[in-house]
């Protein structure tokens, strides 16, 4: 048998219906950034972006109907409200797209180490080269303009170490030692995507039709806000910098250019991504403050995504993947 011929497996479809919904979630917002952008150059890259993912789609459905699965719904042009006020600045859509570049490089790498057959893997490949590409495309610009974040610097120290103390571990009443380098690759990673989260949460809910929304959108800027202040106390108690927030970046519209359907899902989608995040930053922590840290906000994290189910689907709004066959009920029909 043909590699090609073979059956999609369960994991396999399921990363192109993830990849499926959530690409066309920042497709739509995307499609809208467009429309706003005054700065060429920005806008240039927002347009390789939507013609990339146009590209991918078509293929996601190529697959997906081939395998006799019905396409998602996901978000369409009915999610986006055309000619509406700007509601982010250029440079907070420049690094929208770089934050949520960052996530299509990681879920195309964990997609492709599930997928087997071979046209799906190179179909993996393909996205990741073009994450790749606007990566870099974003970094670029983003020092061009003079407002990427760089994560803090270090001097080197003379000779490599061992650890000689317990000391190590301990991160309370100063009694531990300093961040290390490996400890700050997750904390700068979570403060970056825990600063979008919050002005996405912002942004939204000025403009959100529904209270239950509304609502929602103001306590996860408000679990937000908590997370971004509690790891920055720890960096700043090393006498290192944080990352500057983006609230400014977003005006004073109350015009919607989304559904609330499009904006609940996002705060959830991003939530739901920083749980795999804060596992990671968990399990590179040797500081017991660090650990505490991320320990409470994986606790508060699920708290939001429960909440944000419930809404989801009080409304309908959250769209079932291919479920596994339901052996029980089906040998009832016999």
């Amino acid at each position: 048998m043909k590699e090609n011929n073979l059956k999609l497996t369960s994991s396999e479809i399921g990363t192109l219906w993830g990849e499926y919904v959530n690409g066309t979630l920042v497709d739509v917002v995307n499609r809208y950034m467009v429309t706003i952008i005054d700065d060429e150059a920005i806008k240039n890259i927002f347009k390789e972006a939507i013609s990339t993912f146009e590209k991918q789609k078509n293929q996601i459905v190529s697959f997906l109907e081939k395998e006799g699965f019905p396409i998602p719904i996901g978000f369409t042009e009915t999610d986006l409200y055309k000619g509406k006020q700007r509601l982010f600045t250029d440079i907070f859509c420049l690094n929208y797209l770089h934050i949520m570049t960052l996530h299509g490089m990681l879920g195309h790498t964990t997609a492709l180490g599930v997928s087997v057959r071979k046209d799906l893997r190179d179909f993996y490949d393909s996205c990741d080269t073009d994450a790749k590409i606007m990566y870099h495309r974003t970094i670029e610009l983003l020092l061009e303009k003079g407002n990427f974040q760089r994560d803090p610097l270090f001097y080197p120290a003379k000779n490599p170490e061992y650890v000689t103390s317990q000391d190590f571990n301990d991160g309370y009443f100063g009694k531990g030692r300093t961040l290390a380098s490996t400890e700050i690759i997750s904390i700068s990673f979570n403060l970056k995507k825990s600063i979008m989260a919050k002005t996405l949460s912002i942004a939204f809910s000025q403009v959100a039709q529904s209270k239950d929304v509304r609502k929602f959108l103001t306590d996860s800027e408000k679990t937000a806000d908590s997370q971004i202040k509690t790891f920055s106390k720890i960096m700043q108690g090393d006498n290192l910098p944080v990352p500057k927030s983006w609230e400014t970046e977003v005006t004073t519209s109350t015009d919607s250019p989304f559904s609330d359907k499009l904006m609940l899902y996002h705060i959830g989608f991003l939530y739901q991504a920083a749980q795999n995040y804060h596992g990671a930053g968990l399990a590179s922590a040797m500081r017991t403050d660090l650990v505490t840290a991320y320990e409470g906000t994986i606790l508060k994290n699920l708290i939001v995504t429960k909440k944000w189910f419930n809404l989801m689907v009080k409304n309908k709004w959250l769209e079932q993947p291919p479920l596994a066959p339901n052996r029980s009920e089906l040998s009832k029909e016999v």
